[in-house]
């Protein structure tokens, strides 16, 4: 971890005293010191959503080449889709635990291995369970850096203004869109460069490319990330606290000893699956799961599969299908991320995430009435309603499934709350890439329909369970959140 030269042990002049989370979570908040260094570990933690979602896009072109390479059934295709979800399953559960339990900074500095081995080893793949087994590694890499980058983001932010805890969490979402359109810019670019008879290395060469951007991270990260202090600060490291509080945000603070004991109870529970089960995080923790659900299940069926669903509405060749991929992501998703991080820092969190369901819903539903678009018309309100549905996602449920729960739970349970959330999204992405293409051959376009459920169900939940995760800063309450269930 990096480290400052400064003695620990002295107390420097109009130095704060810092002996609670509470300390630390007012004086981040309400720190007027502009700091290069906090950014660049919020920099960071966007970088590694940035290559999660990278990895989890590379096939959403290439898998119809790997269906003939390899010459798979169905079964297996769905096996070879589906197990990147299956291994962010795992993955999200051990990292949000190991990252509540041992420390945001080890985690996040670890989890690029399985990034680096998981895009060689696939992208070499000599036969289909290779191909599986280094999907799996890389979905469990993708798994542990989510809850840890989440945690980074939450912590090295303030409460309020313009990039406050809600907007930097929403900037996941544009990162994730920016990292797919850089997917699609790659796999277009290499099918110029490539000879005419080898466009079938196309998915490869996406593959092996990961390991690039996972080796330079490694690089930044070893020089720049630090603990986070309010995880420090809740394992009684006022010291460790107080230090990373100069070096991150240039604030004069110190420890103070209070002669109290650490809570060893609370200090066992850091990372415990039953507190999120417990009030007041059960409603909570009910909201997240159906949102992580559902906006996954949806999510799988529009954009994994937007070149095949492209290809059908345009009737078109390779060169369109990835032209109007990454136009579609670049004009509706990139841009309505971006407007969602305005939103989080304006609106109350369950207020953007219900209309943007709303509108998903609208979308799917025009989508299963205009089925197979045979006028140019029909063509063109099919991609709009596509697009509409990329927008809504980038500023509303996109967003708000990482807002929620990362504001919702307090230091010590966050990242295994995010993990849990995405580990059940997981689930509803293995669910959908097995069952999707199944439900295509028998339904055609009309499985917008039965994906239409996806969109609206979670709005009945986040109508019932009224909890504002935006109102009040959970870290400045004394880890009870009871003020304001």
């Amino acid at each position: 971890m990096s480290t400052l030269n400064i003695d620990d042990t002295l107390a420097p002049p109009s130095s704060t005293p810092v002996s609670s989370v509470s300390d630390v979570a007012r004086l981040i908040n309400n720190s007027a010191h502009k700091n290069s260094y906090a950014r660049w570990i919020v920099f960071l933690a966007l970088g590694g959503v940035f290559l999660d979602a990278y990895d989890l896009t590379t096939l959403s072109y290439g898998i119809d080449d790997v269906v003939k390479e390899f010459g798979l059934t169905p079964a297996l295709t769905g096996l070879v889709t589906s197990s990147i979800m299956i291994g962010t399953i795992a993955g999200n559960l051990i990292g949000g635990w190991l990252t509540d339990k041992y420390g945001r900074y080890t985690v996040f500095m670890a989890d690029m291995l399985f990034f680096v081995v998981s895009a060689i080893a696939a992208g070499l793949a000599p036969n289909v369970w290779v191909l599986i087994g280094a999907r799996f590694l890389m979905g469990i890499g993708v798994g542990i850096d989510l809850p840890v980058a989440m945690a980074y983001l939450a912590e090295f932010s303030k409460f309020t203004g313009k990039s406050n805890k809600a907007s930097r969490l929403a900037a996941w979402c544009p990162m994730w869109y920016a990292a797919s359109s850089v997917c699609f810019l790659i796999v277009f670019a290499l099918w110029f460069l490539l000879p005419a008879g080898h466009a079938n290395w196309l998915w490869r060469a996406s593959l092996l490319f990961g390991a690039v951007p996972a080796l330079l991270i490694i690089a930044v990260r070893s020089k720049f990330m630090n603990e986070s202090p309010l995880w420090a600060a809740k394992q009684g490291d006022l010291t460790g606290a107080a230090r990373i509080l100069r070096q991150a945000y240039g604030i004069n603070a110190h420890a103070q000893e209070t002669g109290q004991r650490v809570d060893e109870e609370r200090a066992r529970q850091a990372g415990s699956f039953r507190l999120l089960f417990q009030k007041p995080w059960r409603e909570r923790t009910l909201v997240t799961a159906v949102m992580n659900i559902c906006i996954s299940f949806e999510y799988t069926a529009i954009a994994f599969f937007l070149p095949s669903i492209l290809a059908r509405f345009l009737g078109a060749g390779v060169f369109e299908t990835i032209s109007a991929s990454l136009g579609l992501n670049a004009l509706f998703a990139f841009t309505g991320g971006l407007l969602g991080m305005r939103l989080a820092w304006k609106f109350q969190s369950r207020h953007v995430a219900i209309a943007g369901f709303a509108l998903q819903f609208i979308a799917l539903i025009s989508l299963a009435l205009v089925g197979h678009p045979q006028a140019a018309a029909g063509v063109v309100f099919a991609i709009l309603m596509l697009g509409l549905w990329l927008f809504a996602e980038g500023f509303g449920p996109g967003a708000q499934m990482m807002i929620y729960p990362a504001l919702a739970y307090p230091t010590h349970i966050r990242a295994t709350g995010v993990g849990f959330g995405r580990s059940l999204s997981g689930i509803g992405s293995a669910l959908a890439l097995f069952i999707l293409p199944i439900l295509q051959a028998a339904y055609g376009t009309n499985m917008f329909w039965i994906v239409s459920l996806a969109a609206i169900i979670p709005i009945f939940f986040l109508l019932i369970i009224r909890y504002e995760p935006t109102r009040q800063d959970i870290d400045d309450l004394n880890d009870t959140g009871e003020h304001h269930v």
